[in-house]
């Protein structure tokens, strides 16, 4: 009888573990963005972005009655830093990654993904990020190719500049979309006088600068990042070199016209539409609940990709009532109808791309604000 007893309650004890169990098991997302130094602002608004997705689905009872849970890991935007959270997250068990922001940390995780069989969803805009055939990888945002092609088609046939100078940093983002922008712009018979490279946060231009003012430009093209495009802009009116000023898309960032100062007015950005310019509903509801929660709206766009990319994964495991990775990225590969998105349409090819794409032209009013300039 005593023996009975205690096997009874061994196996009623292992019931009730295995429910509890049951009940407390959540589908796990990690973020993996740079969460503190130059990209913070970008880094902080994936992070609340999908924290915010998040609490909005577990809300309404979760995905097929799991819990979302978020776990985060601050890469700082390097490659070395990158890795160290690719593996973090891994052994934490996540389903997805939410990043990273910049190309440089997404393509260095990678691999790490890749064998975990764990999705990634980024923003990075390399076309390097496509081209090594990882399943586990899908781009939320459009390659530096479809914004080199537009941009070199906005220089040299709308505006008709003889003279172009290109500036880039050393990242892979930055390079291959200057490389992408001058074999454009020299494809449509431009004129690149000068390629120049800068060192990412060196903060004094100047020597760059120099050399380009001897260059005599119609327009200076920079392909890095906001934090330094900001400044660049500042240096070259104070510089009085005068050139018309374009940044490509990773300059669309509040901190570009505090780093310019009055020297923003007048400058433009390439960029998929802004925050403000949105016209979905799903993009009014969401940035509004945003702005409620912290108090400011989205950064930039970039934030909102990447829920964009949570969300697409999300929608193909609940259609295929399974939390399998591969078969969520299938599905999303054989969608007959594109996922109605914050940032618009979403399907992906095969090879991680998102399908499609619409460049502007925005130029930067003397009240920070943007205007059209030019669309396709």
């Amino acid at each position: 009888m005593k023996k009975m007893l205690k096997s009874l309650f061994v196996v009623c004890v292992a019931v009730v573990m295995t429910a509890t169990w049951a009940s407390a098991e959540t589908l796990k997302v990690g973020v993996q963005a740079p969460i503190t130094g130059s990209y913070a602002n970008e880094g902080q608004g994936i992070d609340n972005g999908t924290r915010l997705l998040a609490n909005q689905i577990n809300a309404a009872g979760g995905v097929m009655g799991r819990q979302i849970e978020v776990f985060t890991c601050d890469d700082q935007a390097t490659a070395m830093a990158s890795a160290i959270c690719a593996r973090e997250l891994v052994n934490r068990g996540v389903k997805m990654i939410i990043g990273s922001y910049t190309s440089t940390a997404a393509e260095a995780a990678q691999k790490i993904y890749y064998d975990a069989g764990v999705i990634q969803t980024s923003d990075g805009t390399a076309d390097s990020l496509t081209e090594k055939g990882y399943w586990t990888f899908l781009r939320n945002s459009f390659p530096n190719s479809a914004e080199a092609e537009y941009a070199a088609d906005y220089m040299v046939n709308v505006k008709g500049y003889k003279r172009i100078v290109v500036v880039s940093d050393f990242s892979s983002y930055a390079v291959g979309l200057a490389d992408a922008t001058v074999a454009a712009i020299k494809a449509l018979g431009g004129n690149v006088v000068s390629y120049d490279k800068i060192r990412a946060d060196s903060q004094n231009f100047t020597p760059v600068l120099t050399n380009i003012r001897s260059k005599n430009p119609d327009v200076i093209f920079s392909a890095g990042y906001y934090t330094d495009g900001g400044q660049l802009r500042a240096q070259q009116v104070a510089l009085g070199i005068n050139a018309d000023f374009i940044g490509g898309d990773a300059n669309d960032n509040p901190d570009f016209i505090k780093l310019a100062g009055s020297a923003a007015k007048g400058a433009k950005i390439i960029n998929v539409p802004t925050v403000d310019m949105l016209p979905y509903d799903l993009a009014k509801d969401f940035i509004n609940d945003y702005e409620k929660t912290y108090g400011e709206r989205p950064p930039s766009i970039w934030g909102l990709m990447n829920i964009d990319g949570m969300r697409a994964i999300i929608h193909a495991m609940e259609q295929n009532k399974s939390f399998d990775t591969r078969q969520a990225v299938e599905y999303l590969w054989n969608m007959d109808e594109p996922i109605e998105g914050i940032t618009g349409p979403l399907k992906f090819a095969k090879d991680g791309n998102r399908i499609g794409s619409s460049y502007m032209t925005f130029e930067i009013q003397a009240d920070g604000s943007y205007k059209i300039a030019h669309q396709q």
